[in-house]
């Protein structure tokens, strides 16, 4: 029997390598589905991604659901707090029943002891708009009779600001 080439050169896949280990780790907290862990910005979506994370799923003595613990820090908390149902809908999609009756909200600062040191993605800026060749010169004409260097670049600017902004 000839031997079978493999493309992965003996090499494994992380994933199969350290499939066992996330399980358990996920399993000690609570998380029957380490899915919740692993992919937790596809499930909870972008925005809430970038101000909380799962800790914990405990559940209670009479097994009707479970609360879902999410960390975030203090000045988020307001804002993830009205988005809690909405959460919760979103997991149980996950698990494919109405397994989380409850969010619990903790906060944290956004570094502190080893368990709560939160570290949330700060959301990316869009980049600025690109200046309409027109408004740049009918600003750097309306200032051009101006002598002092300084105050006529910041009036440049309040100009370009003013003539680029939408009309409403």
């Amino acid at each position: 029997m000839a031997r079978r080439e493999t493309s992965t050169r003996g090499f494994k896949r992380t994933a199969s390598v350290l499939s066992d280990q996330i399980r358990r780790a996920g399993e000690s907290r609570g998380f029957a589905v380490s899915r919740l862990l692993t992919h937790w910005a596809e499930i909870a979506g972008p925005e809430i991604a970038a101000i909380a994370r799962p800790v914990n799923v405990s559940y209670g003595r009479g097994g009707f659901g479970a609360t879902l613990t999410v960390l975030t820090t203090g000045a988020q908390a307001p804002m993830l707090e009205m988005r809690k149902e909405q959460l919760r809908a979103k997991v149980n999609a996950v698990y494919g029943y109405n397994a989380i009756s409850r969010v619990r909200i903790t906060q944290t600062a956004p570094t502190g002891f080893a368990e709560g040191q939160a570290v949330f993605e700060p959301r990316k800026a869009d980049p600025p708009p690109a200046e309409d060749p027109k408004i740049v010169s009918h600003a750097a004409q309306a200032v051009r009779p101006i002598d002092n260097d300084e105050l006529r670049a910041a009036l440049e600017r309040l100009g370009r600001n003013v003539l680029s902004r939408p009309k409403h």
